[in-house]
Order: structure tokens, then sequence, then C-alpha cells
């Protein structure tokens, strides 16, 4: 389930075309991970993005992210897939939007096997929203 942005003062003038794009690149990291992108997947992330896996390994920088991304993504989606929602955004300035997404895996028979709630601090940089400083974590049933 959805929810819309916080209305608050930090919001950008444009709050529907902010929504959309943060909406996109959501999506857009959903596809990289379907079609096993390395490229396309580290291209959302600001040259000097912060990442923190759901396993807590810390990466720092594009190319960072790049190169782990490329040791654990091709070969990802031979058991089964991953969805990302977008439940809610928070801007902090204009330019500045805490992003919270669900993360459910499936396995290859459609079967819900766990889910992940990451929370993705995202930048608007030159008309694009980019990730910049997010953590990936596990929900662990019980």
């Amino acid at each position: 389930m959805s929810t819309e942005a916080d209305p608050s003062a930090y919001a950008p003038a444009d709050t529907e075309t902010a929504i959309a794009a943060i909406y996109a690149v959501v999506d857009a990291v959903a596809r990289a991970q379907a079609q096993e992108d390395v490229d396309r997947f580290a291209a959302l992330f600001r040259a000097d993005a912060l990442w923190t896996t759901g396993h807590g390994k810390r990466l720092y920088g594009q190319p960072a992210i790049a190169e782990f991304t490329a040791q654990v993504l091709p070969g990802a989606t031979a058991h089964g897939r991953a969805t990302y929602e977008v439940e809610h955004i928070l801007f902090l300035r204009p330019d500045v939007a805490a992003v919270k997404v669900r993360q459910r895996y499936y396995t290859g028979d459609g079967a819900l096997d766990s889910e992940g709630t990451p929370l993705y601090v995202m930048t608007e940089e030159n008309g694009r929203w980019m990730l910049t400083a997010n953590q990936n974590t596990p929900v662990i049933a019980g």
C-alpha cells in the first residue's frame, strides 16, 4: 500500500512531479534488478552515494556499489524475483527525500520468501532524482 508524500513545508514546489520521479527511480531499481543490469542499477546512484546492504556491508561511492553489484546481481533471478513498492515519501528539503520502500522476494514458484524494508535518501541533482544514502534492511519474521 503506497502513501502519498508528506505535505510539509519541505516539499518541492511541484510535488506531483517530484513524487512521480521518485516512483520512477524505485521502478528503475526493480527493472535493473529483474534484468540483472549492473550498469543500469549503478547509474541510479549519485557518484558519492552510500549504500549499506541487507547484510551490513557498507559501500562508499558509485564505483564500489557497481563492483559489489557485479558480484551479486548476475544470476540473482535464477531462483526467484523481487518487487519494490514505495510506502512513504518524506521530503526533508525540496531536493531531498527519505523514501521508505517495501521489498518482497518471491521464489521461482511465486511463493513469498522474505521481505526487506529499504530506506532510500534521494537527492534531486540537476532535475534528476538519485539514490544518495541508502540502507537495505531485511524484515525478520517473528
